[in-house]
């Protein structure tokens, strides 16, 4: 664990570095604010307008609901912002409203309420069909919001802290009557930013846009402990034309896990998740995966870029999570650059994912996996290349590696890879494949491909906004 957090430190001066080009815009001129986002607002208020009190003892849980309840009438008039100036705000849940901007000074922190009587209960998300801790419904996230248009989450890198050790523990001792809640989730809704925020301590999930399009994530850092159960970074749900850049996690699962429903729920939904960038991710997850496809992804995954991805003491580089009952798909996966150090897999796809959301799913649903690319990647100190696992009468095809370094650990498999039902090529790659996926020779060194045309959300306008402090 000592090794773990050196790491951390050494890696945040890092992320620091390379998300300095989407946070320069933030300076004080005199008592003026100056961000970048999606949209400005013709309106502002500060928390402390509405009775909040930040000395992180008072529960502000009804300041932050009047706060936005009043602003909400500015919507069709050129939208509100609410600042949550320097203190420790504890709060139980809260919704957003359109057309609306929520901005954490850099010494603010959201500290998430300890009392459940703050936390409602909401309904198991119909692709889903079930909860994900039990059966039953769902505590309603921190910060939540549901057929929204034009929302901006953002700040100088304050701090949304969700205090999730209470509910560690209750998960593990099998006490919890609901799912437990994420630090934000936005549902139904169109045109999101979520920037320049630290979120700590997540009781599960940290951000879940589900349902939406045109979304940006932007220059946030996540941090959980490595043992925490189910903490994954940045959720992509059944989304649309999504932006996932200069990001920092540490976790304890997924960095970034994308999925689009589960089993005969997520068939039924049939909303997948497309049109998705990560770009410059870097992370930290011993048990678990930078990036993971799946395991709820039966509504489908496609046409996700992934590149400049750095990931340190983690389970695995890129995980495709599928099974029998999942129906859906997974295809069109581009990955390029690659930079990993102490890893179990670099590559891993797993068709036995046994998880299901109940015994109702159709064992005749089977997934469809193809199209898969990855390409530049350089490792090291890794037990094993590959771990690739299709379904027997169900191969996973397409599946293309090219110019993948991998340097194995003293105490590495005797077998780097290990294939079976699967179907692809590769080219220059080390060590030797397995014979599903037949070397190409050197000149198809830059055969596995990768989109060079322009998704959506790169077209996105980012104005310069401003709040006046005072």
């Amino acid at each position: 664990m000592k090794t773990i957090w050196v790491l951390v430190v050494l890696m945040v001066g890092v992320v620091n570095l390379r998300g300095a080009e989407c946070r320069k815009a933030k300076k004080r001129v005199e008592n003026t604010l100056e961000y970048s986002a999606i949209s400005c607002r013709a309106h502002s208020a500060s928390i402390t307008d509405y009775g909040g009190i930040g000395d992180g003892k008072t529960s502000n849980t009804k300041a932050f609901r009047e706060a936005i309840s009043h602003l909400s009438r500015y919507e069709a008039d050129g939208g509100a912002q609410l600042f949550v100036p320097p203190g420790q705000w504890l709060t139980g849940s809260f919704n957003l409203t359109s057309h609306f901007t929520l901005f954490l000074h850099k010494d603010a922190v959201l500290l998430a309420s300890q009392e459940i009587s703050e936390w409602a209960v909401i309904a198991p998300l119909p692709s889903y069909g079930h909860g994900r801790d039990t059966a039953g419904g769902r505590y309603i996230s921190l910060i939540f919001g549901t057929n929204l248009t034009d929302v901006v989450v953002t700040g100088e890198n304050g701090t949304i802290d969700g205090q999730g050790a209470l509910w560690w523990q209750q998960f593990h001792k099998k006490k919890l009557k609901y799912t437990r809640p994420y630090l934000i989730e936005i549902m139904h809704s169109d045109n999101i930013q979520i920037s320049n925020l630290t979120f700590l301590n997540s009781p599960s999930w940290n951000v879940h846009p589900v349902y939406s399009s045109n979304i940006i994530i932007q220059g946030i850092t996540i941090l959980a402990p490595v043992t925490s159960p189910n903490t994954d970074g940045i959720n992509p749900d059944s989304c649309t034309n999504t932006k996932i850049e200069d990001t920092y996690i540490v976790s304890g699962d997924d960095c970034i896990a994308v999925k689009s429903g589960w089993d005969e729920y997520g068939i039924s939904y049939g909303m997948p998740t497309k049109q998705l960038i990560i770009r410059r991710l870097t992370c930290i997850s011993p048990y678990s995966a930078a990036i993971a496809l799946g395991s709820e992804m039966s509504g489908g995954i496609e046409d996700v870029r992934a590149e400049d991805i750095t990931a340190i003491n983690t389970e695995s580089g890129v995980r495709i999570k599928t099974g029998v009952g999942r129906g859906g798909y997974v295809k069109d996966i581009y990955v390029k650059g690659m930079n990993l150090h102490t890893m179990k897999w670099v590559f891993w796809m797993t068709g036995n994912y046994g998880s299901h959301a109940d015994s109702h799913y159709d064992p005749k649903a089977l997934p469809v996996i193809q199209g898969i690319n990855y390409r530049d990647i350089t490792a090291e100190n890794v037990s094993m290349a590959a771990r690739l696992e299709g379904i027997s009468g169900d191969p996973f095809t397409g599946i293309c590696i090219s110019n993948a370094t991998i340097g194995l650990a003293k105490k590495a498999k005797k077998v780097p890879w290990t294939c079976t039902d699967i179907a692809g090529v590769t080219s220059g790659v080390l060590p030797k494949p397995c014979s599903s996926l037949p070397d190409q020779g050197p000149e198809k060194v830059g055969m596995c491909s990768f989109p060079t045309d322009n998704l959506p959300i790169d077209d996105v306008e980012i104005k310069k906004c401003s709040y006046r402090m005072g």
